[in-house]
């Protein structure tokens, strides 16, 4: 199954090993280990471990995560919501870390960002409406409100 000797009936071991290699949601973290074959009760007393010594904070995760998501331009808004749900991230948190992560970032400097460095020298008034679909829907996909697309697309250069 691809264990390694020392952590294979360790499963607190198995967690630090995955936990090592980037930080994770509780139910990430469990669905992992879950996958290895522990039993409920070890999955339970590893991630109580982790909890006990800090090594594993859903509220901590959220945040990162969010952050990472919105400076690299890849979500904001819904996306970002959704991207914290599907990682098994509870919703009240979700959108308390949302709105949290939210005040910390400009929509539409963000939006300024990632249009120079996915479409350097992009010109909505020179792009045919093929092309402008393309690069609204590319926004869109991402989370950004349409009034902030529109509003950075008819400042970029001519």
């Amino acid at each position: 199954m691809g264990k390694s000797k020392s952590t294979a009936s360790d499963p607190f071991a198995a967690a630090l090993r995955l936990l090592t290699r980037r930080d994770r949601s509780e139910a990430e973290l469990r669905d992992k280990l879950n996958q290895f074959g522990f039993s409920a009760s070890q999955v339970a007393a590893a991630i109580k471990k982790c909890h006990d010594y800090n090594y594993l904070d859903d509220r901590r995760f959220a945040q990162e995560r969010a952050r990472a998501l919105m400076r690299s331009g890849r979500g904001i808004g819904p996306k970002v919501l959704l991207d914290l749900r599907r990682r098994g991230i509870d919703e009240s948190l979700a959108r308390q870390t949302l709105e949290t992560v939210s005040r910390e970032f400009d929509p539409r400097q963000l939006l300024r960002k990632k249009l120079t460095s996915r479409y350097p020298g992009f010109s909505y008034q020179g792009a045919d409406e093929k092309e402008r679909r393309r690069v609204i829907g590319y926004f869109q996909r991402r989370g950004f409100p349409l009034e902030s697309i529109f509003a950075v697309l008819k400042e970029s250069p001519q």
